[in-house]
């Protein structure tokens, strides 16, 4: 156990070496240079949940670690993807069978490493097969603050103002360390890298600009007063809020200071027409009933949705309101209440047409239309086009942030 935590604490501590890139995703390194971050900052993010398999590239020496018996295998660099697998039960890497259900992919030197032939990391990757021994989970173990270059770029354009960059690169620190420290401790990962939590990309979207801001913010977080202090909250983020932030316990369902809802005259100012005011949404009535009942089978007694309307809403003094709840009226006579948000993301995953609770729902015989929408996203916290406006009026980072974070404060980590 002791060799064990040894292992882990050796794979963490890398040191994190951060090279550049232009403004091309797809160009090599420029200039490398260093972020201080202490090895516990180390963030696991994943990448598949349910690969069966992977291919694997790097240019230069990398080990392979078994994670049973701490048994490493040196490599020099592959001269072509080499291919990830399952072979009874155990970790296949090439023609190398491992004999362990989980192990890491070590590069020796700062070199990032190609998965897919097109996704580009920093750090090291690690494999653990799944329960049902036919899948394996991809875990990228990468320091903080790299992590955060390969998400920055990836959630807000790089040619944005560096007072609204800062702003994001410190409220993705926050989400993210929340993110590990309340949920990591039971699961082998501490985020993903999708829109569920955020969208990390890794080498291929790092920028100058951004990863500048990585830098000028390193190791600052937002805290808020909770039972053992100031400590981090999941500083949630969107697009645009239309016109009003919302109560995070009516989107997540939890609550904290930082998070209830302000007036934001700003977003409409930066957000361009197709997303402030987004177009008309029409579903068919058996897509719907389909989409809802395959992501909650508990409402199968539901029988065909003939019927979406509002539950509940919020309403502020501008005349903006927002829907929290809704109520499924069912082919059955039987009726089940949802959270907007969840509805929203039921019927579409990407959120690119139903692009905020913020609208009208239309039930018709044979399809569902979502009118008269605002804002894009579900919301909660820094509206980011919102931020940009602020920060082309001249507010700074710190304005910014408490001003849609209220009743919180910096912290220095590091």
């Amino acid at each position: 156990m002791l060799i064990k935590t040894s292992l882990i604490t050796a794979v963490f501590s890398v040191i994190m070496f951060v090279c550049v890139t232009g403004c091309n995703a797809e160009s090599q390194s420029i200039e490398p240079f260093l972020i201080p971050c202490p090895p516990e900052y180390g963030i696991r993010v994943l990448l598949d949940d349910t690969a069966k398999k992977i291919t694997f590239a790097i240019d230069d020496e990398y080990q392979i670690i078994n994670f049973d018996t701490t048994k490493i295998l040196n490599a020099a660099g592959t001269t072509g993807p080499i291919e990830v697998t399952i072979d009874n039960n155990s970790i296949k890497v090439g023609r190398e069978r491992l004999n362990t259900r989980r192990a890491i992919i070590q590069p020796q030197k700062y070199q990032f490493f190609r998965i897919n032939d097109n996704l580009a990391y920093r750090g090291n990757l690690e494999i653990i097969i799944n329960a049902d021994n036919k899948t394996m989970m991809v875990i990228n173990n990468v320091q903080l603050e790299t992590y955060l270059a390969g998400v920055i770029a990836a959630e807000m354009p790089s040619y944005w103002e560096m007072e609204t960059l800062k702003a994001q690169a410190i409220a993705s620190r926050t989400y993210c360390l929340y993110m590990k420290t309340k949920f990591g401790k039971n699961r082998h990962w501490d985020v993903k890298a999708t829109q569920a939590n955020q969208v990390y990309k890794g080498v291929r979207v790092e920028t100058m600009r951004t990863t500048e801001a990585v830098r000028r913010t390193a190791g600052v977080v937002l805290c808020c007063e909770q039972e053992l202090g100031c400590e981090e909250f999941p500083s949630y983020y969107s697009s645009a809020c239309g016109g009003h932030t919302e109560n995070s316990e009516n989107v997540f369902g939890d609550s904290f200071q930082p998070l209830r809802g302000v007036d934001c005259p700003y977003c409409k100012k930066s957000t361009r027409s197709t997303l402030f005011n987004w177009p008309q949404a029409v579903f068919d009535s058996n897509f719907v009933t389909k989409n809802i009942l395959d992501k909650y089978p508990a409402l199968i007694e539901l029988g065909q949705i003939v019927k979406i309307e509002p539950s509940k809403e919020s309403k502020y003094d501008n005349n903006f309101r927002r829907i929290v709840s809704v109520k499924l009226t069912g082919s059955t006579g039987k009726t089940a209440f949802l959270r907007a948000e969840d509805l929203r993301l039921a019927i579409d995953p990407s959120g690119a047409k139903i692009q905020s609770t913020c609208c009208t729902i239309v039930s018709l015989k044979d399809e569902f239309i979502f009118i008269a929408g605002k804002g894009f996203g579900h919301g909660v916290g820094l509206c980011q086009y919102g931020s940009r406006e602020m920060a082309r009026q001249g507010k700074t980072t710190e304005q910014i942030l408490s001003y849609y974070y209220p009743n919180s404060r910096l912290k220095y980590l590091y």
